[in-house]
């Protein structure tokens, strides 16, 4: 099971790049449209004698231009890389559940582990709000890059063999607290995608033709990319409240004290207030929205500090989760 895990990850991974590939193809092609001609109405002309002489018959339908073609090919490229991104998917789930039976534990036992999860449950995010809304497909470009980079990492950097759980980690608030962590910190992996393409696009839609705003020039309106920026992060952050909390309850039971700013606590700590600020500045009408969604990228990294800067160059009771 150890070994079909980690073939799997592999296969994951490969499927994420073809998926990058087809949205890079897709994005790169534009938006061309179809341009067939319109019938035009057919007009009568009344003629002396009270006949009705019809006008010729309109044109037949213009033939499929290049740009048609092209606009063809990039929406094929792009339901391809939608369909390898969901194969992707369901290759991250197998290896996450054959990983889970092989170490007879939820897999999510080190920070191999963790970020597979991590990354599984903001793709999955990703394919249902493109479910719901179709017309951000070519975000999945971002979304499919941002996999390729953390699984791979996670496969080449972060691999841990299959080891029991330390005797801290054998509680049932495993379960609870790790859980929960683990969900708000992908939905807030898949938040940090809109947003960045917000900033893109905003700049973009103000003017800004250099790099990075250009990449913007083909993604969708900078309005419907922060409203999803928002929903995405006001649903994570009640989980992610929950989680911290969930975590300073199991503190007591394990190490007799609720909190004692270990290096993991304390960066939680910095993320919560984070994005209870993004939030917050959301909320506020005199906050320019670009400045509210530095906020929430600005939360992504703390998070990101917290998964690898901590666990690689600090020392604490959360070391387990380490590459040991």
């Amino acid at each position: 099971m150890s070994a079909l895990s980690d073939n799997l990850v592999t296969f994951a991974i490969l499927a994420y790049l073809v998926a990058m590939i087809g949205h890079a193809v897709e994005y790169a092609l534009g938006n061309a449209r179809t341009r067939i001609a319109v019938a035009a109405p057919v007009r009568e002309l009344v003629g002396a004698g009270g006949g009705v002489v019809p006008m010729p018959p309109a044109p037949a339908p213009v033939p499929s231009t290049a740009a048609d073609r092209s606009a063809g090919r990039a929406r094929l490229a792009g339901l391809i890389g939608v369909g390898a991104t969901a194969v992707a998917a369901l290759l991250h789930l197998a290896a996450l559940v054959t990983r889970g039976l092989a170490a007879d534990r939820m897999p999510w036992g080190n920070m191999y582990e963790f970020v597979l999860t991590v990354t599984f449950i903001g793709v999955a995010a990703w394919l249902v709000v493109l479910w719901k809304r179709p017309s951000l497909r070519k975000l999945g470009l971002f979304l499919t890059l941002v996999m390729v980079l953390l699984v791979a990492t996670a496969e080449l950097v972060l691999y841990v063999p299959i080891v029991p759980l330390v005797p801290a980690l054998n509680s049932y608030w495993f379960i609870i607290h790790v859980s929960t962590i683990v969900f708000a910190s992908g939905i807030f992996l898949l938040g940090v995608v809109p947003a960045v393409g917000f900033l893109m696009r905003n700049g973009y839609e103000q003017g800004k033709r250099s790099f990075p705003y250009i990449l913007a020039k083909r993604l969708p309106g900078a309005v419907g990319l922060e409203r999803l920026t928002f929903a995405l992060h006001a649903f994570a952050f009640p989980i992610f409240t929950f989680a911290v909390i969930a975590g300073a309850i199991w503190a007591e039971a394990a190490w007799g004290r609720p909190w004692g700013w270990d290096p993991k606590e304390t960066w939680a700590f910095i993320s919560w207030v984070v994005y209870a600020g993004y939030l917050h500045a959301r909320a506020t009408p005199s906050v320019k929205r670009n400045v509210a969604t530095w906020i929430a990228v600005l939360g992504f990294l703390t998070v990101l500090m917290n998964l690898f800067g901590v666990n690689i160059f600090f020392t604490g009771l959360h070391s387990y989760g380490g590459l040991d």
